[in-house]
């Protein structure tokens, strides 16, 4: 008996799956509550200054989990004030500026680890795992008091949101974040308020 199968379309065919839905209740922090969790991590254990240095730069620089544990002196230059970026999943490398918060905690890091190629590293000097990246973000966001549970990745959806709320045009976020597609940087765009700061003018 001769079988027929259905055809897909050519773009069904080779468009990726759609995207799982979020279980968490939101999907970023606030920087209220990313400044409590740094706040909180440098008042934890031996590695405070480290573990609060950690969430400072996936905030500042939308770092995903691997991009941060890989991340290498030979990338930062605390002289002039930059960092080089090497994106992860086909995203886009970049360079960005550091400022005074930053520089201040990768000095002390840099004193309080020496002899490390990576920048974030264990008692053994040992890069750090992801898993313990996690650890440590989860613990700075329960004791600071954040009412959900904590994960990295909220602090590189946080970096978005916050650059689209300071009204940053959607391609410099782009560029920033190291998205390949744009259409991964519109939904920080979409929901920045400033978009509806004159709707009511009372």
């Amino acid at each position: 008996m001769l079988q027929i199968t259905a055809q897909l379309p050519f773009s069904a065919k080779f468009s990726p799956p759609p995207k799982k839905a979020s279980t968490r209740e939101r999907e970023y922090l606030r920087t209220s509550e990313i400044n409590a969790m740094i706040r909180a991590a440098k008042k934890v254990g031996r590695h405070g200054i480290r573990d609060g240095g950690i969430i400072l730069l996936m905030f500042r620089h939308g770092l995903r989990t691997a991009e941060l544990v890989a991340l290498k002196w030979t990338q930062i230059d605390l002289a002039s004030g930059y960092i080089e970026v090497h994106r992860v999943k086909h995203g886009h490398d970049s360079i960005h500026p550091l400022r005074s918060p930053e520089i201040r905690a990768l000095r002390q890091i840099q004193r309080d680890y020496t002899d490390t190629s990576y920048v974030f590293v264990s008692e053994r000097k040992a890069a750090l795992s992801t898993r313990s990246i996690r650890h440590i973000v989860a613990r700075a966001g329960e004791i600071a008091g954040i009412p959900l549970l904590v994960h990295p990745h909220q602090l590189r959806h946080a970096c978005g949101y916050y650059l689209a709320a300071q009204g940053h045009d959607t391609r410099a976020i782009q560029d920033y974040l190291g998205h390949k597609n744009i259409h991964h940087t519109v939904r920080y765009t979409q929901m920045s308020p400033r978009r509806f700061e004159n709707f009511w003018m009372d």
